[in-house]
């Protein structure tokens, strides 16, 4: 792998800015909207609005050649984690899920090295599990209870962290052909006009108010059409596998939202985790070396 530049590392940040915040969107959307309309009007907000800048901008996308490519990718990388992690919001609070979504680089890791013959040496797979143990850390939830709706949700989560995972590696092996943009306008629309016939039986209980408004917008606009143009470009510049490693910054950035918006307090365990979380992406991302020659 080649080193990380310091623009793929900005994109790297940005993204755990803006997914860090997706998870308190969902929580304040998904019981006036539901589950399946929480993830359906996310898909198409995001993927009308990059759509439409495409067509302004005169941007080419070969949708009659790569529809089918990029229905794929919106099916597995947006509308199933989305659908699940919704669902898993009505029961789970907010920072569970950013700590269980944790799970997809290392998903990534194993998967990458199953099939994309990446290297998973024992560096990297002592900062997999650095990050996991920060992960944990910074929680500070404790043990869940063990009643069969919270371990659904948390199978829920974890299938959809699995879901990104296995659409990194699809793209590394298949979307070599695939411009980032196109894939993250054309992904979303295509799945969000999939599942919309099956929305429509499902009645939205609302209210639905200007803040419910506005944070579907912030859901669509900023958590799915930017996101994924960051994303899929990190997935094309640096790997599926380290560009999952984004979910490791998230628990910390959480960590620093409740001490800004919310007045937490942070205690040295909380630190603690931070600084794991940190080494354990480091030691992730870090370059393979290149292998000395032998002696004759």
């Amino acid at each position: 792998m080649s080193t990380m530049r310091s623009a793929d590392l900005g994109r790297l940040v940005a993204l755990a800015i803006i997914w860090s915040l997706s998870f308190v969107f969902i929580r304040v959307v998904v019981a006036p909207l539901g589950p399946v309309w929480t993830a359906t009007l996310r898909m198409l907000v995001a993927g009308v609005a990059l759509c439409a800048f495409f067509a302004l901008v005169g941007f080419h996308a070969d949708v009659r050649r790569h529809w089918r490519a990029y229905l794929i990718v919106g099916l597995v990388n947006s509308a199933a984690p989305f659908l699940l992690f919704a669902w898993a919001a009505q029961t789970l609070p907010a920072s569970d899920h950013v700590v269980l979504n944790a799970a997809s680089p290392m998903f990534a890791a194993v998967l990458g090295a199953l099939w994309l013959d990446e290297s998973l040496d024992t560096v990297k797979v002592a900062g997999l599990v650095a990050g996991a143990a920060g992960v944990a850390m910074v929680s500070g939830a404790g043990p869940l209870a063990p009643s069969p709706a919270v371990i659904a949700a948390v199978v829920a989560s974890l299938a959809a962290a699995l879901c990104y995972a296995l659409a990194g590696m699809w793209l590394k092996r298949r979307g070599g052909g695939l411009a980032p943009k196109a894939i993250a306008g054309w992904s979303q629309l295509f799945a969000g006009v999939a599942i919309l016939p099956f929305a429509l039986p499902f009645p939205i209980p609302g209210p639905i108010t200007a803040q419910v408004a506005a944070n579907v917008a912030a859901l669509g606009l900023l958590c799915s059409a930017v996101a994924y143009l960051l994303y899929f470009r990190l997935i094309r510049d640096i790997g599926p596998t380290r560009a999952m490693t984004v979910t490791f910054l998230m628990p910390a950035l959480g960590m620093l939202w409740g001490v800004v918006f919310l007045g937490e307090t942070v205690t040295p365990a909380m630190v603690g985790g931070a600084a794991l979380v940190i080494a354990g992406t480091g030691a992730v991302l870090r370059p393979a070396r290149a292998r000395a020659p032998s002696a004759a």
